[in-house]
């Protein structure tokens, strides 16, 4: 099975904006799957320290998933820390959307379409 390049997951540990049940079942759910994926404690935190990761992340390529927040805020705090994020970076928000959902998005084959995309008609 194909999977994305990278399948980024942010704890939210700061701010706690994320439901717990959410976070801890995608968590989960990626530990039991044969995908390898990054974990950081806060992207807001790294942002505000302009950590140098955040450019390594951006600069990934095609197949960026990101498991976080809201769309708009996890791309604005890429682009506050100078490493603007991939237009087709797919960024999964854990405060609106099911562990099923996320999930799902993050683990599929990188030659799927997007549950959006799939979808449209």
């Amino acid at each position: 099975m194909s999977t994305p390049a990278t399948i980024l997951y942010c704890r939210c540990a700061y701010a706690q904006v994320v439901p717990s049940g959410v976070k801890n079942e995608v968590l989960q759910r990626l530990c039991d799957s044969d995908t390898s994926f990054e974990t950081v404690s806060d992207l807001c935190e790294m942002a505000a320290h302009r950590d140098p990761r955040l450019q390594a992340i951006a600069a990934c390529g095609n197949g960026l998933r990101i498991a976080a927040c809201y769309p708009r805020a996890v791309k604005g705090l890429f682009q506050q820390a100078g490493s603007p994020l991939p237009a087709d970076a797919e960024i999964l928000n854990m405060r609106s959307q099911t562990a099923q959902e996320i999930t799902e998005s993050l683990l599929r084959p990188a030659s799927a379409p997007a549950l959006e995309e799939a979808l449209v008609p």
